[in-house]
């Protein structure tokens, strides 16, 4: 495994810490209660910082049979939330049944980024760098 390997898994391993101390900084410090698919969205990115960081030493090449499917779960919970935010899917859909609905904008950053836009770019990034990392030298994958 090359330099570059470890770099693409590296920085897969900084955009889940930065993801995962983001959402405890919106729920614990700000205050912003997490809905349901939040929650989920959670529950396939928070492994991912430890799973990501075993890999990394030494650098291990199974790592990526255990991470991208919590990664590509992920990115279909954030999916399908951006789609409830974007009205794609009526809001009658979502799995949001108490607490907080799955629908509340809780910041509109530059009027579109969301809480759940970060997170499906999160986990898309982690993807890509994911498959980056696969990839073997002679361009398969």
């Amino acid at each position: 495994m090359t330099s570059k390997s470890f770099n693409f898994l590296f920085l897969a391993w900084v955009i889940s810490v930065v993801s995962t101390l983001g959402s405890l900084f919106f729920s614990e410090v700000v205050g912003y209660p997490p809905c349901s698919l939040c929650w989920y969205q959670r529950i396939f990115m928070y492994p991912l910082v430890l799973i990501l960081a075993a890999g990394l030493f030494p650098l291990e090449q199974k790592v990526y049979r255990f991470s991208m499917p919590l990664a590509l779960g992920g990115w279909c919970f954030a999916a399908y939330h951006n789609l409830l935010h974007w009205k794609v899917i009526p809001v009658g859909a979502a799995p949001c049944r108490q607490g907080v609905a799955c629908s509340t904008v809780y910041i509109d950053w530059l009027g579109f980024i969301t809480i759940p836009l970060l997170s499906l770019v999160a986990f898309s990034l982690i993807l890509i760098l994911l498959l980056f990392f696969n990839k073997k030298p002679n361009g398969g994958l």
